[in-house]
């Protein structure tokens, strides 16, 4: 018994052994298979493919081995070509063939042991799904920022965020396989961000669920709202590109269409179908190539297009497609095929990006149209006619273009700029060193660098006429032969962008395309998103509605604001008492005085807001400074209310305002006719003070008084009290020839000190209980006094 348990013991052992050493084989070492180290450079890679490869063809070699051979060096090279598959190689020692998740990072090595999650068959890591979703259109930040981006601006994108442990993601992922395989074809780039790896990205583009569905393009990301669908997902992509790519065209403006190639620089392509709607395929063609070429479309199945189809003998069977550049008559290039694949689209288009002789209205068409010399054997010169928009220069212009269509070789390229919108070039290629408009003239050239170098030659000046053609043509054969021939260099300078006035459009369409965006957000319900810019809208309206209702509230407490308290138990004329305003601080260290003038008169004073008071100052040309130097110290310490405005009236144009307005003011007038002597003197205005309320159509008068030795004359406060009024006029009654001595000295006083007693005054008109002098209306103040 015991040799037969040490029997079966051994054969155990024998069997496990056989069965590791199986499973044990190997794997393909690429750096061993190409002889090269593992530090060895993408270059030196590259070289040592090249060469094993020959060497290894089947093809070339008969060894029975070879193919094998070649394929192993084939699959090497795929390995360390490949920055990312060449670190995963690196650090987990697995190849594609050998990794179940088509990336090392889905499967775990301890030491050496290796743990394979799809043991447990969950279905969120699934081979299959891994290798559909992710070995392939796994995206970045880095990726997402420099590759997808860019490309943005040349295709649309379709984007899946999605997770490890997303359970949803499952329901949508044979709808997403057969949209991406269809999308794919068509030109549309795809990506799959995993938030468990890529949380930056994520937030980045502002996917916080899992599974969500964005599209990206022009650097502009949108989400997708609808049921996840095939027909959704495709109208989604569609609904992405702007909508003014493709024209529809008829037979009533297919002339209109083909005939803007002189104003927009462009081939035309027209595009004939069955279809009624424009075929996506042929909406991302023209996406991809908006900047070079004008698209539209003919439905076959109008009526309306059948003089078009006669006109160039469509065929109604299969799609047609024309180039028109600058004959409209005869197209230049056309392609026909029953299943047009974006491969052959691509390069019909790539052949015809140009006119024959486009105009250089950009640095940017300047560098495609006359590339920088790379290699000798890869020279581009460039025929350039310089020459002017008119009339008179026409017939020259179509020579050149003639010229162009009959020379068409692939190291020339013709094109033509008009000297007026292209000065700075035109000069360096003319020698035209005092900026003068010169003749037309052919120059021909070469970029040597993208500093600006260039070597050139002018050739000929240009009419148009056969000695014209016959001298060209014999300069580029002379090129052909001997480049030395451009014996002249100079640093072009950029050219200016002529379609810059096209930004303002442009910029129109992407506001409409934003606003549509946002729109698209609300009504979707996408808060997150929407977030930053519902919070700045918000935030405006509340300052703009604080900034109103403070305002409202402001003015309608500015009445109680200068309503002075009740001071003594005395109230003013209308029985309510007011509140004193004085106490605010002024708010500047100067005090602001406006000329009161027909055109400040309806706002300082006709049409003041309730509650406001302007103080105007009368005064003449030679009493000015004087008297505005005395006035602003006197208000200086009123300037802090809200409510008083200060203005002045030179009473040398407008005497007979004042005069009507003292009509007007009844009372006042009794009180100036007592001291004009039975009007025999004329009234001397200067150093009136004159409060005016514009709303309630009342004034308070201040009138200069004498502060010398004669203490007895302080009249400036009798203006605040009727009865100081009545006792100054009974004393006056008693006293006649006082009166007349007095309004000598009146006279006579020296004009800065008419204002004296002005700060009193001004502490009892905001106290309310100055008299008040009411009108019925305010004199107009639009007649200027005529000097005498």
């Amino acid at each position: 018994m015991p040799g037969s348990k040490m029997s079966l013991l051994l054969a155990v052992v024998l069997l496990l052994s056989v069965l590791l050493l199986t499973g044990a084989t190997p794997e393909m070492d690429p750096y061993k298979i190409l002889g090269v180290t593992r530090s060895a450079s993408q270059a030196e890679i590259k070289k040592v493919y090249k060469r094993l490869a020959k060497e290894w063809h089947p093809d070339k070699n008969k060894n029975p081995g070879a193919e094998d051979m070649f394929i192993k060096i084939t699959k090497s090279y795929e390995i360390l070509s490949s920055e990312e598959k060449r670190a995963n190689y690196d650090r987990y020692g697995q190849t594609d063939d050998t990794q179940p998740y088509g990336s090392g990072r889905y499967s775990h090595r301890h030491d050496n042991f290796y743990f394979d999650e799809s043991f447990f068959n969950f279905p969120f890591n699934s081979k299959n799904h891994r290798e559909f979703a992710d070995s392939k259109y796994t995206l970045n930040f880095n990726q997402y920022i420099n590759d997808v981006v860019p490309d943005s601006y040349k295709r649309p994108y379709l984007i899946k965020i999605t997770s490890d442990w997303c359970f949803s993601c499952i329901h949508i992922e044979p709808v997403w396989k057969e949209v991406v395989q269809e999308m794919e074809t068509l030109g549309v780039g795809i990506g799959v961000v995993d938030v468990g790896y890529e949380r930056r990205l994520a937030n980045y583009l502002g996917a916080h669920r899992t599974p969500s569905l964005l599209g990206v393009i022009n650097g502009k990301v949108t989400f997708f709202h609808y049921a996840v669908a095939k027909e959704h997902l495709r109208q989604f992509v569609e609904d992405l590109l702007p909508q003014r790519l493709v024209e529809r065209v008829t037979d009533k403006n297919d002339l209109q269409f083909l005939n803007s190639w002189h104003q927009l620089n462009k081939p035309h392509v027209l595009l004939f179908d069955q279809v009624p709607a424009v075929p996506l395929l042929y909406k991302l063609t023209a996406f991809a190539y908006k900047d070079y070429l004008q698209f539209g479309y003919v439905d076959q199945g109008l009526s309306e297009t059948a003089d078009l189809q006669k006109q160039f003998n469509i065929n109604t069977y299969a799609p047609t497609m024309l180039v028109f550049k600058e004959s409209t008559e005869k197209p230049a290039d056309i392609i026909q095929a029953k299943g047009m694949k974006k491969q052959i689209i691509d390069e019909f288009m790539s052949n015809n990006k140009f006119l024959l002789a486009p105009r250089l209205v950009n640095q940017k068409l300047f560098n495609e149209l006359c590339p920088v010399k790379q290699f000798h054997r890869r020279r581009k010169y460039c025929v350039l006619l310089i020459t002017r928009d008119e009339e008179t220069f026409t017939f020259g212009n179509q020579a050149f273009l003639l010229f162009a269509s009959t020379n068409t070789k692939e190291v020339v390229r013709f094109a033509y700029v008009y000297q007026q919108l292209q000065q700075p070039l035109c000069d360096i290629l003319m020698q035209n060193k005092d900026g003068a408009q010169s003749p037309p003239q052919v120059v021909i050239l070469e970029r040597r660098n993208a500093a600006g170098k260039a070597f050139f030659k002018p050739v000929t000046a240009w009419n148009g006429s056969e000695e014209d053609k016959q001298s060209l043509l014999e300069e580029l054969e002379r090129l052909q032969k001997d480049p030395s021939i451009l014996v002249h260099d100079a640093i072009l300078p950029d050219l200016n962008n002529e379609f810059a006035s096209m930004f303002v459009i442009r910029w129109i369409y992407a506001c409409y395309d934003y606003l549509s965006e946002v729109m698209d957000d609300i009504l979707h319900n996408n808060w997150r998103e929407m977030m930053p810019l519902l919070s700045l809208i918000f935030s405006a309206l509340f300052i703009l509605f604080g900034t109103v209702v403070i305002q409202a509230f402001s003015d309608s407490s500015e009445d109680k604001q200068t309503k002075p308290k009740t001071k003594d138990g005395t109230k003013a004329e209308n029985g309510s008492p007011e509140t004193a305003t004085s106490s605010r601080p002024p708010k500047k260290n100067f005090v602001e005085v406006t000329e009161l003038t027909d055109i400040t008169y309806m706002s300082n004073l006709v049409k003041l807001r309730p509650g406001h008071m302007n103080v105007v100052l009368v005064l003449t040309d030679a009493s000015k400074n004087i008297l505005l130097s005395k006035f602003a110290k006197e208000v200086y310490s009123f300037t802090g209310s809200l409510t008083l405005h200060f203005s002045f009236l030179n009473i040398d144009k407008h005497s007979e305002w004042m005069n009507m307005l003292l009509e007007y003011a009844h009372n006042a007038m009794q009180m100036d006719a007592d001291e004009d002597d039975g009007g025999h003197h004329k009234m001397d205005y200067t150093g009136y003070v004159l409060a005016l309320n514009g709303h309630k159509k009342y004034l308070c008068l201040f009138k200069p008084v004498y502060t010398g030795e004669d203490l007895d004359s302080k009249s400036s406060e009798d203006e605040g009290g009727a009865s100081g009024g009545r006792s100054r006029s009974r004393s006056r009654d008693d006293h006649p020839p006082r009166k007349s001595n007095r309004s000598r000295s009146i006279s006579t006083l020296q004009i800065h000190h008419k204002l004296d007693r002005l700060g009193l005054w001004m502490e009892r008109l905001m106290e309310g209980t100055l008299p008040r002098y009411y009108i019925s209306a305010w004199p107009g103040l639009d007649k200027i006094t005529p000097c005498k």
